[in-house]
């Protein structure tokens, strides 16, 4: 945790990173659907969960939702082996889909 605090604060990009948390909260947060490939992992240590029928509302073209075993808010940290699998799953779909 000190590495990542460490990394933001000697490289001046703190302000920078949480932009998108004080973007976020100007916003109404109303739900805007997506026509995109999605891959969709859920850790359970992070604050919020959505339930799968949410994904399935948003995301028209979910292809992958998968809910970890361990892990939270900094899953690429603690468990990078699944943080990465859906942009790998992602990656093999056929171009264009």
């Amino acid at each position: 945790m000190l590495d990542n605090i460490s990394l933001y604060w000697l490289t001046n990009t703190a302000a920078s990173s949480a932009r998108l948390y004080f973007e976020s909260f100007a916003t109404d947060f109303s739900t805007q659907r997506l026509d995109l490939p999605v891959a969709v992992s859920i850790f359970p240590g992070e604050v919020f969960q959505p339930p799968r029928l949410w994904g399935e509302r948003v995301y028209s073209r979910l292809f992958y939702w998968n809910e970890a075993a361990h892990g939270g808010h900094f899953a690429a940290f603690e468990q990078p082996a699944v943080f990465v699998e859906a942009p790998r799953r992602l990656r093999a779909l056929p171009r264009g889909g």
